[in-house]
């Protein structure tokens, strides 16, 4: 039941390719914005369509992986938990963040161009 008490599922769009470094413990770690879509009618009647931004982390082998297949625009599903962090930036303020920390992720759109001997869906 512990896995349950914080994981976060989220399909959306790529905001940014996925910026990948390489850690001087020779570890990967890969950050990228995400846009998740909702819409709903409002009291008028009216269809309103409201974005979300998140920013997604990713370690290791995941990270590597994320950055040779995505790239901005694509969609995605990941899955992950949420973590939150704070540090102070050269002004000596401190700044806050919230993350999703990829363990898992699912590539859903293809790319535009078919290639030859790709299937038909």
């Amino acid at each position: 039941m512990n896995a349950l008490k914080n994981k976060v599922q989220l399909i959306g769009n790529l905001g940014t390719d996925p910026e990948v470094k390489k850690l001087e413990n020779g570890s990967s770690v890969a950050k990228f914005t995400m846009a998740t879509n909702e819409s709903y009618l409002n009291k008028k009647g009216d269809r309103v369509e409201e974005t979300q931004w998140h920013n997604i982390v990713a370690w290791g082998k995941t990270a590597e992986i994320m950055g040779d297949l995505l790239s901005k625009g694509k969609e995605v599903m990941v899955e992950g938990k949420l973590t939150s962090r704070s540090w102070e930036d050269k002004d000596g303020t401190k700044r806050y963040t919230t993350e999703v920390v990829v363990s898992e992720f699912l590539l859903l759109s293809r790319d535009a161009k078919k290639q030859e001997g790709d299937l038909p869906f």
